[in-house]
């Protein structure tokens, strides 16, 4: 199984992610579902993830990655220098989650809400959302 990013589907900046990731994925090695979506909400619970979880969810492997570890194993998969992100892994996760904490709680304030329409991605895209 292709590992899977789950998204907020409200959150331009998520939005914004998963369009920067696309780009830089050009093996299509990821997929995508969002959080609010039937797909995400199966994936949540099939993963245990917790159900107040405001992150961006990795599943990788039968394991479900939230929050700074999965942006970092996402960077470690895509092309160019946004692999040696990785290196901060050895951070302790509680500093690592400080920060990311900080950004998403402050998402819809700095970034916005999405509107009712959406970016329509070419077929070959289009294919990678379940």
């Amino acid at each position: 199984m292709n590992p899977v990013i789950l998204f907020d589907g409200e959150c331009n900046f998520c939005d914004s992610s998963v369009q920067f990731i696309i780009k830089r994925d050009p093996q299509g090695l990821f997929h995508y579902a969002s959080l609010q979506s039937e797909a995400g909400q199966e994936l949540l619970k099939k993963y245990d993830v917790p159900a107040d979880i405001d992150s961006m969810v990795l599943i990788e492997k039968d394991k479900a990655y939230y929050k700074s570890s999965a942006a970092l194993r996402i960077c470690r998969r895509l092309q160019g220098a946004w692999k040696l992100l990785y290196g901060f892994i050895i951070v302790p996760s509680f500093i690592r989650n400080f920060f990311y904490d900080f950004i998403a709680r402050n998402r819809y304030k700095w970034f916005g809400k999405k509107e009712e329409s959406c970016m329509l991605p070419s077929p070959s895209v289009r294919k990678r959302f379940l």
